[in-house]
């Protein structure tokens, strides 16, 4: 059963902006401060609804995302912050060599909100996103780890029961997939679903790959439930308990959101 924001591009812009003004800019301005003359950039983008409070702070804001749709659709929402010359947003991959030769060095803050789980080979993506960072930068992750309730983002299934099961994209690949078809579940959809298999991501392998990329955590924090779920199920976020925290692997099952902030070791303004 898709979510009213998987077919509605206006209500997931508007709670783009919402989370990220109550829930994104507080954590992140815990450790960076935030304002005019700050270059911020969003990797997957969508339509732009995470850097409209960073704009609004006076930040220059780059957003971008390898789907031309929703690079049409953040031009169109946010026309008036682009027209200004306060935002920008592009189709392009931050792998190709233009991109990275007027970027280098470039942002203050580096934003991959719900997309780092997305992405292939993350233990070469994440050091390549030094890069992009001035002396004293900062990256920010918000991601659901993969061993989750809803870590293979089954609330997109089309199906009702299939799109509340829990934890059953865990299951070896052959069965996964033959469980969404016997759920009558649409090729595109399941090959979504393995994409997001194939890219997962827990909370261990993300701390071990930053350690390993050269940059530190300067901010952490684990959710129970997802702030995002007070859109999808009228959920109260809620942070999780520190007990839980603290254990490795068993907090994958049990946390359903992570926030991190992290920057380059040694490195600063």
């Amino acid at each position: 059963m898709a979510l009213k924001q998987h077919k509605d591009e206006r209500i997931r812009f508007e709670q783009q902006v919402d989370n990220s003004r109550s829930y994104v800019l507080p954590f992140i301005e815990n450790t960076k401060e935030l304002h005019e003359g700050l270059n911020v950039m969003e990797i997957g983008c969508g339509e732009g609804g995470v850097l409209l409070p960073f704009a609004e702070k006076g930040c220059y804001c780059v957003g971008v995302d390898l789907n031309p749709l929703r690079i049409d659709l953040a031009n169109d929402f946010l026309s008036d912050e682009v027209a200004a010359g306060k935002m920008a947003f592009v189709y392009k991959n931050v792998y190709d060599a233009d991109f990275l030769e007027k970027y280098k060095g470039f942002f203050d803050l580096i934003i991959l909100k719900d997309a780092i789980e997305h992405i292939p080979e993350q233990a070469k993506f994440i050091p390549h996103l030094k890069n992009f960072l001035r002396p004293g930068g900062q990256i920010f992750f918000g991601f659901p780890p993969w061993y989750m309730p809803f870590g293979g983002h089954q609330q997109v299934c089309q199906n009702k029961v299939a799109s509340v099961l829990p934890y059953y994209h865990i299951l070896p690949k052959p069965l996964y997939k033959g469980i969404l078809k016997a759920f009558g579940e649409p090729e595109p959809v399941i090959a979504e679903l393995l994409e997001i298999k194939d890219t997962q991501i827990t909370i261990e392998r993300f701390q071990r790959i930053v350690q390993q990329s050269g940059l530190k955590v300067v901010n952490k924090q684990h959710y129970l439930v997802n702030p995002i779920y007070k859109y999808k199920f009228g959920l109260n976020p809620r942070k999780q308990i520190g007990a839980i925290t603290a254990i490795p692997y068993v907090r994958d099952f049990l946390t359903t959101c992570v926030y991190y902030t992290v920057g380059e070791v040694g490195r600063s303004k």
